[in-house]
């Protein structure tokens, strides 16, 4: 069965998954989206024998059908390999009566690794397929994470560049090391004076800009994105929920059938979308269970059923977290309204216009199985420490949010199903906070000193992505206005 994407904001746009992949962003701004959600073919007790590779690819095959097994063997084989610090590329760790789905053993600690060492392979596949003889322009814009991993997938990748734009002041210091220190001459980072969703709002308007459009094509440039809006992000992110319900199946822990609840920290709400996809194909999840900070947009959300983004802009020390226009969202309230592409672009246009949407009772009921929490920053360190104190597993502040707000779900809800927390960041990413949250006393310490404390008291290994930044030089200085972010493109480009 052959999948066709479309957009969530104009029925008549449709494309193939590798031209959905290239595109990136559909032309009316719409993200792409499957016309149908395709069931999984193999049993789960069956992909409970698989590897990792193996998984993905019973998976993927699924949603990118225009990729031949040799092409999707090939990207997958190419993504998931030594870059990774372990075999099973996303080990569960149990701790406190969670599972933790560690996703951050990839070359740049986070998880944005699991779906960003696939993509630049996934994209250069759909160019050849597709006959695309313009070098591909990656535009990105990061809130700490995506830039990094985007940077290390594509560097040097033939055919390709990148540019990733970043908040100045609202990454953490590793953070920014890592993108400013990325090698490859065809990388360039900048900073922007101004936050998230200043950078992702810049990114989107250029990918809307035809003049701009027209002008790329005349000098052999085309866009795609890295982000999550990309619909070569979200596949591979559906994977790792399916490989731990399977790990979960063969040690035991869970029955055949037996639901799972998923606990996610979410900001752009990509990662948790790929779990409902998930359980959408026939992955037995119960509870979709939306963990946010201080920027609590989206649990405003699911309390009321109004999103309101006029509100303070919080940073926290869950940074890849401060967000307050959660992009994949839109994917989410196109499938609750019906896939009515006409009813998404209202309330979309309604979010642009007037900074604030409402969905209707029946789009309501349709998210009977997802439940938004949120956590402090002070909720977000006691929740490092409490654990740290009562097993010894130390977790970043990301993952501490999520924990926070499933220790908060379980108290109220009384629900002891088998539980799933997407631990999305290496606690050496965010080694002050997490020190800190520990024992004050660690605030007096050099960023690299908390380093080495941090292995000292963790008994892990300091991840070679952070051994590689110590003393590494900066190679990308430059900073602009948030309202310069295209004439700086037009400027690293030659146009």
């Amino acid at each position: 069965m052959e999948i066709i994407y479309q957009s969530t904001r104009n029925a008549q746009e449709r494309a193939t998954a590798s031209e959905a992949i290239l595109k990136g962003l559909a032309s009316d701004g719409g993200l792409f989206v499957p016309t149908q959600i395709p069931a999984f073919t193999v049993p789960f007790a069956e992909m409970a024998k698989m590897d990792y590779r193996q998984v993905a690819y019973e998976v993927m095959k699924l949603f990118l059908t225009d990729f031949t097994e040799e092409e999707l063997k090939h990207c997958i084989a190419s993504a998931y390999d030594e870059k990774f610090d372990t075999g099973e590329i996303a080990p569960l760790r149990e701790a406190d009566g969670a599972h933790y789905l560690e996703l951050f053993h990839g070359a740049t600690i986070a998880f944005k690794d699991m779906a960003l060492s696939i993509l630049p392979h996934l994209l250069t596949t759909a160019a050849k397929k597709n006959n695309v003889n313009e070098e591909i322009v990656i535009l990105t814009a990061t809130s700490g994470d995506t830039g990094k991993a985007a940077l290390a997938g594509f560097a040097d990748v033939p055919g390709t560049s990148i540019i990733v734009f970043y908040p100045k002041d609202g990454v953490s210091p590793i953070q920014e090391k890592q993108m400013v220190t990325q090698r490859g001459a065809n990388t360039t980072v900048v900073g922007i004076r101004g936050n998230f969703d200043d950078a992702q709002n810049g990114v989107k308007a250029m990918f809307n800009n035809r003049e701009l459009a027209e002008a790329m094509k005349a000098k052999g440039f085309r866009f795609s994105s890295a982000n999550s809006i990309n619909i070569g992000r979200l596949v591979p992110q559906i994977v790792y929920y399916v490989y731990a319900y399977t790990r979960l199946l063969a040690a035991g822990t869970l029955r055949d059938g037996e639901l799972l609840n998923v606990v996610v920290p979410t900001g752009n709400f990509g990662n948790i979308l790929a779990a409902y996809y998930a359980k959408c194909a026939g992955l037995p999840i119960g509870k979709l269970i939306c963990a946010s900070n201080d920027n609590k947009v989206l649990y405003d959300f699911f309390q009321t059923g109004t999103y309101d983004r006029k509100r303070e802009f919080i940073l926290t020390t869950s940074p890849s977290m401060d967000i307050l226009i959660s992009s994949n969202l839109e994917r989410l309230i196109y499938k609750i309204a019906g896939d009515d592409a006409d009813k998404n672009a209202e309330l979309m246009r309604a979010l642009a216009e007037e900074g604030v949407y409402h969905i209707t009772p029946q789009m309501r009921e349709e998210l009977a199985d997802f439940c938004g929490g949120y956590a402090t920053t002070e909720q977000t360190a006691a929740t490092i420490r409490n654990l740290y104190e009562k097993t010894g597993y130390i977790i970043d502040t990301h993952t501490a949010v999520a924990a926070s707000v499933y220790n908060t779900y379980r108290q109220k809800s009384g629900d002891n199903a088998v539980t799933v927390i997407a631990s999305t960041a290496s606690p050496y990413k965010f080694t002050r906070s997490v020190m800190t949250a520990i024992d004050t006393k660690y605030d007096s310490m050099g960023d690299f000193e908390l380093v080495d404390e941090l292995s000292r008291l963790s008994g892990t290994k300091v991840p070679q992505a952070i051994e590689d930044i110590r003393s590494a030089e900066v190679l990308h200085k430059t900073v602009c206005a948030k309202d310069k972010m295209q004439e700086t493109v037009e400027k690293i480009l030659g146009l």
